[in-house]
């Protein structure tokens, strides 16, 4: 016979307390008012000096006019200061808050505390000391400093937890109430409750709200693409991360979600419209550069996303595929290098980059695709690296003399397209376009091509095949679904997608070559990098790689300052969020149900390719 002893002095039931906040001891009233007044003070110190010399970048020496990190401190102030006004119930600003403002509030709190201590910081390091803080600058650290006590002073409902048992050894004691204390550290920062749907409006309503919203993306991409030092890019990186969690916990993003879902076609011919926009708010062509290497990159990720995504095949060899398409278009486009001299029109040679990349995809799969899990990836990992290996040998020395070898195939012209050069400036409305704008609406062309092929693939009947083998395979093939078949045709799909943005490449950058296409590497596009901008921005829909791919691409060209840690800070922002987001950014209706099963249902789920 078993005996079961039970402590009589630990609890059976988890334990309950009343809802306070992180900081117990400060009344509601005096929280909230500390919030209120801390964010607006916020905000009048921003049109206040905060230094007195203007050896500090974005020169912070103005009275009345908010310049460099001002404006990001600014803009989190406002949020401060509008969720706590919503808090308080004021009419006409409780639209603010549909999910209940307490939880906006403590992160609206924490960007604007993160962001000005930031700057305070580096004022002091750069300048020699906190002596060369004027009053502005004093005023903004503690008028952040209160929002933020204030905001952790806001009462929330504490979850139930279990006290540790007195039997454990200490370290099981302590490792159990840090666990307690993450816990409700977590719930201190959560919603409130489930946020409130849009009413009925009028079609011209709804749609001035996504135009709205379209503006704002543009806005806040345009501005940050176009931070012109250090310190500003780290800033922006701050104040949109928790401006966008503040955002995101006042439940106004799930109520743009339910209006874009309910006008998906219309919402993506906005975002067409806004990003072809982008280059019209530049004035020379440097972020244009940027913008068409995002798009190719973006449009290359979206062509994994139909591989790892949505058939659930793990290709780390996906690169390579975006590799042939930009030799076999340098190939035939007239470079002096090629030995084949021959020169195509621009239309043959995208079809040619595209069919090799398509044939290739079909070679490789056809007698691999038979795998399953680590040994597919490990198959196409090597296909990755025997294409690397091949171009460089094909040098006429090692092998035959195709690819010139590590030197590539240089001075590829500008394409012509029907007498339009590429290559040279040309004036729309007044506005002069240079040479890398002209191949970012190229490439905004063929990445509407790409989204509508993932869209009527992702809908269609092999569509939902591909979702059933990447859930389970095994179930799959006894309903009667043709698993090989199925993968091949992912799998060419996907090389063919890569093989297009392949052949713009060739052209933007003049010369490929074999280091270009590696696994990993510090600089994108590889398929290390690839894989992660699908993982990131949201496996199997449709929005998720592009935002994975822009952030991917525009945060390390960014931090290029930091050296040798680029690539450490970049890894372990990667790992926070695949920590606490791991279904991604933008995560569809079963990723975000399958990774918070425990959690309670999300109101607001992201439909799959919206």
């Amino acid at each position: 016979m078993t005996t079961i002893s039970e402590n009589p002095t630990a609890p059976a039931t988890p334990a309950t307390t009343e809802a306070t906040g992180l900081i117990g001891f400060i009344p509601v009233h005096i929280a909230r008012a500390l919030t209120l007044g801390g964010g607006a003070l916020t905000v009048a110190s921003c049109f206040l000096a905060w230094t007195w010399t203007a050896r500090f970048p974005g020169d912070l020496t103005v009275y009345g006019y908010p310049g460099g990190l001002q404006l990001q401190v600014l803009v989190a102030g406002l949020l401060t200061t509008l969720f706590a006004l919503s808090s308080y119930g004021i009419k006409g600003t409780r639209w603010l808050t549909p999910a209940g403002a307490d939880g906006a509030v403590k992160l609206a709190a924490l960007a604007a505390f993160a962001t000005a201590w930031y700057t305070v910081a580096a004022i002091s390091i750069q300048l020699g000391g906190p002596v060369n803080l004027e009053p502005g600058g004093a005023v903004v650290a503690v008028a952040t400093l209160l929002a933020l006590v204030g905001a952790l002073a806001l009462p929330f409902e504490r979850p139930a937890t279990h006290p540790a048992d007195p039997e454990d050894s200490g370290w099981d004691q302590f490792k159990h109430r840090a666990s307690n204390g993450l816990t409700s550290f977590k719930a201190a920062f959560g919603t409130t409750g489930t946020p409130r749907r849009l009413p009925p409006l009028p079609t011209p309503v709804e749609i001035l709200i996504i135009a709205g919203v379209l503006a704002v993306a543009l806005g806040v991409f345009t501005y940050g693409i176009g931070t012109e030092y250090d310190e500003l890019f780290i800033g922006f990186l701050i104040t949109a991360g928790f401006g966008f969690a503040a955002v995101n916990k006042s439940g106004l993003l799930q109520q743009a979600t339910q209006l874009t879902g309910k006008h998906q076609n219309l919402t993506i011919a906005g975002a067409f419209i806004a990003a072809a926009l982008f280059p019209f708010t530049q004035t020379d062509d440097q972020y244009a550069t940027l913008g068409v290497y995002i798009l190719i990159f973006a449009t290359v990720a979206l062509g994994l996303n139909i591989v790892v995504g949505l058939a659930g095949l793990l290709d780390l060899g996906y690169v390579a595929f975006l590799g042939v398409g930009a030799y076999a278009a340098a190939l035939v486009s007239g470079a002096p290098t090629s030995p084949f001299g021959v020169h195509l029109p621009f239309w043959a040679a995208i079809l040619v980059g595209a069919a090799a990349s398509l044939v290739f995809g079909v070679l490789i799969g056809a007698p691999t695709l038979r795998l399953r899990g680590d040994y597919l990836a490990i198959v196409t990992l090597g296909f990755g690296e025997i294409f690397r290996i091949a171009v460089m040998n094909t040098d006429g020395t090692s092998g035959p003399d195709i690819t010139n070898g590590s030197n590539g195939i240089a001075s590829i012209p500008n394409l012509d397209f029907f007498g339009f050069d590429f290559g040279a400036e040309h004036t729309i409305a007044g506005f002069t376009i240079g040479r890398f704008a002209n191949y970012f609406f190229l490439m905004l062309l063929i990445m509407a091509v790409v989204v509508l092929v993932f869209r009527r693939s992702g809908d269609s009947r092999i569509g939902r095949a591909w979702v059933a083998i990447r859930e389970d395979e095994t179930a799959a093939l006894a309903m009667g679904i043709n698993g090989f078949r199925v993968k091949l045709i992912a799998f060419a799909l996907g090389a063919a997608l890569a093989g297009l943005a392949g052949t713009v490449q060739a052209h933007v950058t003049y010369t490929v070559t074999p280091e270009q296409y590696l696994f990993a590497g510090p600089i994108p596009p590889n398929s290390a990098f690839l894989l992660a901008a699908v993982v990131l921005g949201g496996m199997g829909t449709m929005s998720g790689p592009l935002v994975g791919a822009a952030l991917l691409f525009l945060i390390p060209n960014k931090l290029q300052f930091m050296g040798e840690y680029q690539l450490f800070a970049f890894g372990l922002a990667l790992v926070l969020i695949m920590r606490f987001r791991p279904e991604g950014i933008i995560p569809n209706r079963r990723n975000q149900l399958e990774f918070h099963e425990k959690d309670e249902t999300p109101a607001t789920l992201a439909k799959a390719g919206a």
